[in-house]
């Protein structure tokens, strides 16, 4: 993976690359390649402590401590074969050094592992795919989000605004996604709050879902949770931000639980009408799930015919897995939090597509699309939507200060008419995809607009009466100090009160599942029934809240 930054902050764009795999006699530490400024790179990852020998699958370039430079996030995936994990042990603080994540902080030029003290697990149980930075509780700080694979949860740093971060996926979010593999961050719907959308692996295709699908039981999800793996599906989630700190898991409500085998993943306005639309990448070159294969190749014919003499023919191993190509997807935004998977946007094509990116390669107003492919030539998709819409758009060219030359961190609002949009300038996102780095927001009218940025060092450009279809230029050198730091909060409606004291529920190990196997949720374990009324007669509501099987109600 591929990720382009100004590191030595000179105005052009080095590339820096995440090496994974374990080729014999390969030296597979990652590298970074500084621009010469003449068409030529020169390599020293070492120089910049960025050699990490980790089995590396993304890196995320962000200023973390708002010192104004450029730290980075270094996803790593784990050596360790997965059958050979004791999930009853917890794995998750014990730190890994070539296994574990790394938060890398920018110290003069030289990047130092300062993972430990600033709250970063560093497991080997984690199987990193996906890292999305971006700010999700507006407090103007960028936190994390980690999607990790197979048995490992995801996380989510909030940023503390200290220098270290606090885990809290497990009180912000009620379920995930199970075999988590790319992610964005995104506002879908226009309120001015990062959401989160994660891929996963469950198909929409109805002979693929029976072919390739399989589902844990609830012994093993129970067993899962038990040991503090947390409530993973298999199934894509959007994670609906709700302003408090909490999320809102909306997948299937939005349309979008089910894309397939599914890796990078990209909101953006596809048609310039404000609503960020939605593209999945998909496919698996040699499809590990085939329950045909599985079965297939767990004969004892066939596995007699590629173990000889305890040495296994892994060629044969190999070319017996089927590979089938599959559709890409994209999801029109109709806005009220539903989305549309619509083919006519001309996206899906078959392939073996993971990682992509979108810009306006052309510069005529609208964001095209590149799409990487394993084993085939990639897909470049033009915009053509200018001729079939009478929307618009606006783009910023932003110039930062000192050594953040392209102004990372930074938040655009846009304001036209009752309606504001926005969009982050973090241009490294999800399974190892990117953006342009002209941040773009698409509008649906050409009224002029007002702009609001917010710069990484906590300043503030306005500018009123702006007009559409144009590339905005802005420099952070102009932003003025932001007055309205201190605006009041909103006033609470409601207030906990502790009115029953010590009062816990507790449920029956009745297990529905066992009797009713094709239920879609257990109907025995909704909770209790509760109801008020005045047991003594004293003029004063009393409560009554039943009990479940074996255990004696409450009053």
């Amino acid at each position: 993976m591929k990720t382009m930054v100004d590191i030595n902050a000179d105005g052009y764009l080095d590339i820096y690359v995440c090496n994974s795999g374990d080729v014999s006699g390969d030296s597979k530490q990652n590298e970074l390649f500084i621009n010469q400024k003449d068409n030529t790179f020169k390599e020293e990852a070492a120089a910049y402590g960025l050699a990490d020998k980790g089995f590396s699958t993304h890196a995320s370039f962000f200023d973390y401590d708002k010192d104004g430079d450029l730290d980075v996030y270094l996803l790593n995936n784990s050596y360790q074969a997965i059958g050979s994990f004791d999930l009853r042990r917890n794995e998750r603080p014990k730190r890994d050094v070539l296994g574990g994540d790394k938060l890398l902080e920018n110290q003069d030029g030289i990047f130092v592992d300062v993972s430990e003290k600033a709250g970063i697990y560093g497991s080997v149980i984690g199987f990193g795919l996906g890292v999305t930075v971006g700010d999700v509780n507006n407090d103007g700080w960028e936190d994390i989000y980690v999607s990790n694979d197979f048995f490992e949860r995801d996380y989510l740093y909030i940023n503390n605004r200290d220098g270290s971060f606090k885990e809290t996926l497990t009180a912000s979010i009620n379920s995930i996604s199970g075999a988590s593999m790319g992610a964005d961050m995104a506002d879908i719907n226009n309120d001015q709050k990062a959401d989160i959308f994660v891929t996963e692996m469950l198909p929409s295709n109805y002979e693929r879902l029976k072919s390739v699908t399989t589902f844990e039981n609830w012994d093993k999800y129970t067993y899962n949770v038990k040991n503090g793996y947390y409530h993973q599906y298999t199934r894509n989630t959007l994670q609906l931000n709700n302003g408090d700190n909490t999320f809102s898991e909306i997948g299937r409500l939005a349309g979008v639980e089910a894309s397939d085998w599914s890796w990078g993943a990209l909101f953006f306005d596809m048609d310039n009408d404000g609503l960020k639309d939605l593209f999945i990448a998909n496919g698996i070159y040699r499809d590990l799930t085939d329950q045909d294969y599985l079965q297939y190749v767990s004969s004892d014919e066939v596995i007699n015919s590629i173990v000889t003499n305890n040495q296994v023919d892994y060629a044969r191993l190999i070319d017996i897995i089927p590979s089938n190509p599959i559709e890409n997807q994209a999801y029109k935004n109709l806005g009220d939090l539903k989305f549309n998977r619509d083919a006519a946007l001309g996206l899906e094509t078959k392939g073996f597509s993971n990682g992509a990116a979108y810009g306006d390669l052309d510069n005529d107003g609208d964001l095209d699309l590149v799409v990487n492919n394993v084993n085939m030539p990639l897909f470049v998709y033009k915009n053509t939507s200018e001729n079939k819409t009478n929307n618009h758009f606006i783009q910023f060219n932003l110039k930062g200060t000192g050594k953040n030359t392209f102004a990372v961190g930074t938040l655009i609002e846009v304001s036209q008419g009752d309606n504001t949009y926005s969009v982050a300038q973090q241009p490294i996102r999800g399974f190892q995809s990117s953006m342009d780095q002209r941040p773009h927001i698409g509008l649906p009218s050409d009224n002029s607009v007002q702009v609001k940025v917010t710069w990484p060092n906590g300043m503030v450009t306005i500018k009123d009466e702006v007009q559409t279809n144009q590339l905005l230029q802005l420099e952070m050198l102009d932003g003025v100090v932001n007055t309205n730091l201190s605006e009041a909060p909103d006033a609470i409606i409601f207030s906990e009160i502790n009115a029953v004291d010590a009062y816990v529920h507790q449920e029956n190990n009745f297990i529905d599942f066992n009797r009713d196997r094709l239920l879609h949720h257990m109907m025995s374990t909704p909770g209790p029934k509760s109801a008020i009324g005045d047991l003594n007669k004293d003029g004063i509501q009393d409560v009554i809240i039943g009990g479940s099987k074996g255990f004696r109600s409450e009053v």
